[in-house]
C-alpha cells in the first residue's frame, strides 16, 4: 500500500467525515464541488465517522484509482482543523495509512529532513 501513492502532487486529506458508501463518482464530485481542489497529480483521502476506513482517490494523469483501506484496531489519526482539507507529505501517508500517528513524525525526523 505504500507503493501505491508513488509520487502525487499532493495527498489531500478531507478533514470532515464522508459516507464510505459513494464511490468513485460521487467522491470525485466532491473533491471537484465542495473541496474545489485541482484533481490531476494528486490523491484525496476520505474517513468514515468512526475513523476505521479510508477511501482513496487517486488521479495518475490516464484515469482515477478507487482504494480502500479498514483497520481490524483503532483508528486513523485524522487533522482536525477548520480547513476542508489538509495536505500531508509522503512520509505522513506511510504513517497514516500503517495506523501510527503521522503528525509526530515532525518530532522524529533530523532537522534537515524537514520541508
Amino acid at each position: 500500500m505504500p507503493g501505491l501513492i508513488a509520487n502525487p502532487g499532493q495527498i489531500w486529506l478531507s478533514v470532515a467525515p464522508v459516507d464510505l458508501r459513494r464511490g468513485m463518482d460521487g467522491l470525485s464530485t466532491l473533491v471537484q464541488q465542495t473541496l474545489g481542489q485541482s484533481c490531476v497529480g494528486s490523491a484525496f483521502v476520505f474517513r468514515n465517522a468512526s475513523g476505521n476506513r479510508i477511501k482513496v482517490l487517486l488521479w495518475d494523469g490516464n484515469g482515477v484509482w478507487l482504494c480502500q483501506r479498514r483497520l481490524h484496531q483503532g483508528h486513523f489519526i485524522w487533522p482536525t482543523s477548520g480547513e476542508r482539507c489538509f495536505s500531508i507529505t509522503q512520509a505522513q501517508w506511510e504513517w497514516l495509512i500503517a495506523g501510527v500517528d503521522w503528525r509526530r513524525l515532525s518530532a522524529v525526523l533530523p532537522d534537515y529532513l524537514h520541508t
